[in-house]
């Protein structure tokens, strides 16, 4: 296996990306660029072997990035309709990139999920115990997270794969769509319950560390501690519009609006804290990296 030499300081970091498309996809190609690393996006199906050797063999990388995968539109419902396309492309294809990039002694680092978790009596609801890497999936609510867990536990087998657990996204940009705040701000109704989350902001860069610091096995990518969603509201309304109003209902209520159970859960983050000691506790993260920088309302 070369893939705890690759990317050395012998050679400059050069970055193959998968999902150009996609919101991550889009913002490593940013981040890249603004720490001039040369990077390039594959255009290879991920589900066809020969397409992925064909990218690696005309790219060359030092690593491999994975930031494609069905998530669904708008929504993660979409997948309880679309279950082979969900296979092929979050199963079938991030196996098949693993295994060639294995094949080629290249780290592959992948952003994964971690909502395939959910509160349980030994991981209470606010009880500050989260779940931890080597913990087993223990929701499979959805299709989608029914994929996710399956694909994780199947990639653990291979020593060149980073997994990144990746909860609820937000970023700064708060007029894209795929932003949690964003939902939220434009859902009728929101439930109330703690959550990790992951600052994109803040989490990228340390994942472009991750790689060239070589490292593999599972990592929740989250920050530490939670925050729910009527706190990011309240920290809306503070920073951005004084006159929001939203309205909360309880998770039965939400089963009558959504074709699958969402996952709620609190990720142990004290393995990538103790890796990048400078990561920020959600809440901290959220006003820093993202309310901050868009505040609307004057400053008290």
């Amino acid at each position: 296996m070369g893939a705890t030499t690759n990317g050395s300081s012998a050679q400059p970091f050069k970055f193959l990306i998968y999902g150009r498309t996609g919101w991550i996809g889009g913002l490593l190609g940013k981040l890249c660029e603004a720490q001039n690393i040369e990077y390039v996006y594959g255009s290879g199906r991920l589900q066809n072997r020969a397409s992925v050797e064909e990218d690696i063999a005309a790219v060359r990388p030092t690593h491999v990035f994975n930031a494609a995968g069905v998530t669904g539109r708008p929504n993660v419902d979409w997948c309880e309709s679309h279950k082979v396309e969900t296979i092929r492309t979050n199963v079938v294809g991030t196996l098949t990139l693993a295994d060639v990039c294995r094949e080629k002694g290249l780290v592959l680092i992948n952003y994964a999920t971690g909502c395939i978790f959910e509160y349980d009596a030994e991981h209470p609801l606010g009880s500050g115990i989260g779940f931890k890497e080597e913990d087993k999936p223990n929701f499979i609510g959805s299709f989608y997270s029914k994929t996710k867990a399956m694909v994780e536990d199947l990639l653990n087998n291979y020593e060149n794969v980073c997994t990144l657990r990746v909860r609820m996204p937000i970023s700064s940009d708060l007029s894209n769509p795929r932003n949690f705040i964003t939902k939220i701000t434009r859902y009728e109704k929101v439930v109330d319950i703690p959550n990790s989350m992951t600052i994109l902001d803040e989490l990228l860069p340390i994942s472009i560390e991750m790689a060239k610091r070589n490292l593999t096995g599972i990592y929740n990518f989250t920050n530490p501690g939670v925050v729910s969603h009527n706190e990011i509201l309240e920290m809306y309304r503070e920073y951005i519009d004084p006159n929001f109003t939203w309205k909360n209902f309880t998770l039965e209520e939400q089963a009558k609006v959504i074709v699958a159970p969402r996952s709620n859960n609190e990720l142990d983050a004290t393995k990538l804290k103790n890796e990048f000691p400078e990561l920020l506790p959600i809440k901290d993260s959220l006003i820093q990296y993202v309310f901050k920088p868009n505040r609307k309302t004057p400053a008290a």
